[in-house]
């Protein structure tokens, strides 16, 4: 059977089988766990008979440590089962199926069980024994094979992804977690590697490659396959990865097994890498990895924290994005895990969705995460992909290639391609979009449309190597994706008048009706109350004291009045004892400065023919609701780009230079933004007014067509 063939029969196993008695979201704790055990079942078979052979001859001598003669008698296999069972002999004994099932699981090497454990299979086995499912699961499982010969390691991990897929698809989980299409891993490969062949090609050279969110290990077998098969077929390429779902991980370690990658699957470590980094204080020549889009990281934010606090000891010296994505820790992750230069530099491919490119204004974690790449010269290129080529979502995604390694002529430049590039053409009078790096499917799988071919890959690699401007590729200065966001102030201007509705504003407002409250009990409250009353009668007769039709158009002025008038008012009423809380001072409301502030603001209204409003230190002062911001390239000079862009529409604004970057200490926040739609976009001319006037009249006979024949029925 090929491929597809394969993958369909497993997936109609869950259907037949496990439904109703099983949650579909169950299905994988059974499916993948029993795929792996037919397959090393079929890899053992031919060895099987030698290997109880030589572990009973073993046994008989009393040797505590036969691993390593074991493996030979597999035929050089780094593992092995002493058991009497297969999935044939099993099946012998139904009755005691179950507990020989675990015997089976027992006699596998040791490696193989701790691959096995991750499953959780022993549970997975009695839940099943005991709803009569597992001797149908076996004798159906037993009905496809395995073996190399039939699928080889490549395919095998291929179906591997695709169940995977489907059981993610079909539960509508984890949305943000994607398996990369093979085709996409060749071109992160390609990225990576291009300029690299001649040290490949070293007689002897080792190579480490590394990825942390690896899933079933796709990434990291394409990268040493493409190595030793295009480059250097006696490289010594070592594999490093770390995968956070238990299931994922052991399919992954056993694949490598299987593989006789020993050391390799030592090398896969399970776990998060953000809380339990597997590698620590360990760097790599070559990163690749697909990172889950949108994942939040809140479980692990305490961890995290304390990595952002250790400064540039830690993992996350630029600080951290927004809690619900963590796509820019991951890349910050891999930057951590760089060669210093000195010892030969290190290079990264990683897939990311748009948010990373542009999320976040000045000032924010995604901005600043994106300065720190950008000023240290990191990113080196950016591959945005065409749509639908991802198998759970249809969003476009780009590849960034980092590297603190890169060739003069590519310092402190930054190549941006268009892979996600277009062309409209008509199919039966609709117009089509197609891609110019991708093509269509025969048929989808999930959300994926479209695929590379080996012409697209070409295409893009070569854009991505070669560096020339064109009409795919465009090159930049990395200060080019940077700005300085300015805050830009206007006055405030005020009228003032003591109008009836305008006091019954004041009366209302939640400032003059605290003037008489306290949090203070008993008599101590009560006073205050009392002393807080007095006031606001105090206040009130002022203002009867103030012209209510008169009104003030500068504040200063107003503040003159109302001074008088409060003062006129409190001498009054001292006269005839009605201020004797007040007096006494023993009540802390008093005639201060803030209450004073509380009735302008009362009875002020905005009015733009009013009078500039100025501090104590004779400054205009700001109004909030006319607070503009603008963003200057870093390349200009704010003041230039202000008296140029602000000043002839709002005379009377001014630069706010007390809003200062946190970095460089300059006036305005730094911000970085990379906006691919910005850089590629092309101006579509609107089609003629003639043209448009023509389909609306064929459109209109075609309506009045259709009434017609309606009312004639």
């Amino acid at each position: 059977m090929n491929f597809q063939e394969t993958s369909n029969f497993i997936w109609q196993i869950a259907d037949e089988i496990l439904r109703d008695d099983f949650k579909r979201g169950k299905y994988p704790d059974v499916i993948l766990p029993f795929t792996v055990l037919r397959r090393l079942d079929c890899i053992l078979a031919p060895t099987k008979d030698e290997v109880l052979k030589r572990y009973e001859f073993l046994q008989e001598k009393g040797l505590q440590k036969p691993d390593g003669q074991l493996r030979k008698a597999a035929g050089g296999k780094s593992f092995y089962n002493v058991s009497g069972y297969d999935f044939k002999k099993l099946l012998e004994d139904k009755k005691n199926l179950a507990k020989n099932l675990i015997a089976y699981l027992n006699g596998f090497s040791e490696n193989m069980r701790e691959v096995i454990d991750k499953f959780s299979l022993r549970t997975t086995i009695n839940t099943l024994d005991s709803k009569n499912l597992l001797v149908p699961l076996i004798n159906k499982f037993s009905e496809v094979d395995l073996s190399p010969d039939k699928i080889d390691n490549h395919t095998m991990g291929t179906i591997f992804e695709e169940l995977i897929r489907r059981f993610n698809e079909q539960m509508n989980e984890n949305p943000g977690e994607h398996f990369t299409p093979r085709e996409v891993i060749k071109l992160m490969v390609r990225l990576v590697l291009r300029g690299d062949e001649t040290a490949l090609k070293q007689p002897g050279v080792i190579r480490t490659i590394y990825d942390c969110a690896c899933g079933s290990g796709g990434m990291l077998s394409i990268a040493k396959d493409y190595i030793r098969e295009k480059i250097n077929s006696s490289a010594d390429i070592r594999l490093y990865g770390q995968e956070v779902n238990d299931e994922t991980f052991a399919v992954c370690k056993s694949d490598m097994l299987i593989k006789g990658d020993d050391k390799d699957a030592d090398n896969i470590k399970s776990g998060s890498c953000f809380a339990n980094d597997g590698h620590a204080d360990q760097k790599f020549d070559y990163m690749l990895v697909n990172p889950p889009y949108g994942k939040d990281w809140k479980k692990e934010k305490e961890f995290i924290d304390a990595e952002v606090a250790r400064g540039k000891l830690g993992r996350f010296e630029a600080g951290t994005p927004r809690i619900n994505d963590g796509q820019l820790l991951f890349l910050q992750h891999l930057i951590s895990k760089m060669k210093p230069v000195e010892e030969g530099g290190s290079r990264i491919a990683i897939v990311l969705n748009g948010s990373p490119l542009f999320t976040g204004d000045a000032g924010s974690g995604e901005s600043e995460i994106r300065r720190w790449i950008l000023e240290n010269d990191w990113l080196e290129t950016i591959v945005a992909l065409p749509g639908q080529l991802f198998y759970n979502t249809g969003i476009t995604t780009y590849i960034w290639v980092l590297s603190n390694r890169k060739p003069e002529y590519r310092k402190g430049k930054v190549l941006l391609v268009n892979g996600a590039a277009t062309y409209k053409v008509k199919e039966r009078r609709k117009e089509k979009e197609i891609e110019f790096f991708a093509q269509k499917m025969r048929k989808s799988l999930g959300d994926k449309r479209n695929e590379l071919g080996e012409e697209h890959i070409d295409k893009l690699d070569d854009l991505a190597f070669d560096f020339n401007a064109g009409e795919f590729a465009k090159i930049f200065d990395h200060t080019d994706f940077g700005y300085r966001k300015i805050t830009i102030e206007r006055p405030l201007r005020l009228n003032f008048k003591t109008s009836p509705e305008r006091i019954a504003n004041l009366k209302a407002s939640s400032a003059f009706i605290n003037l008489a409250s306290s949090k203070k009990k008993g008599a101590a409250g009560e006073e205050e109350i009392k002393a807080g009353q007095e006031l606001q009668a105090l206040i009130l007769d002022a203002l009867d004291l103030i012209d209510s039709d008169k009104v003030y158009k500068n504040r200063q002025k107003f503040k003159e009045v109302i001074d008088a008038a409060l003062t006129k008012t409190k001498q009054s009423k001292s006269q005839v004892n009605q201020l004797s809380l007040l007096e006494s001072g023993t009540a802390k409301v008093k005639l201060t400065a803030k209450v004073k502030n509380l009735i302008l603001a009362g009875l002020s209204e905005k009015d733009e023919t009013a009078d500039i409003c100025f501090d104590d230190e004779g400054n205009p002062e700001p109004d909030p609701d006319l607070r503009d911001y603008e963003n200057v390239k870093l390349k200009e000079d704010i003041y230039t780009y202000f008296e140029r862009e602000v000043k002839p529409h709002v005379p009377d604004a001014w630069i706010n230079e007390t809003v200062k970057d946190e970095k460089d200490g300059q006036v305005g926040k730094v911000g970085y933004e990379i906006n691919f739609n910005r850089h590629f976009y092309q101006y579509q001319a609107l089609r003629p007014r003639v043209e448009i006037a023509a389909e609306i009249e064929v459109l209109k006979s075609r309506l009045f067509a259709i009434f017609n024949e309606k009312a004639g029925n």
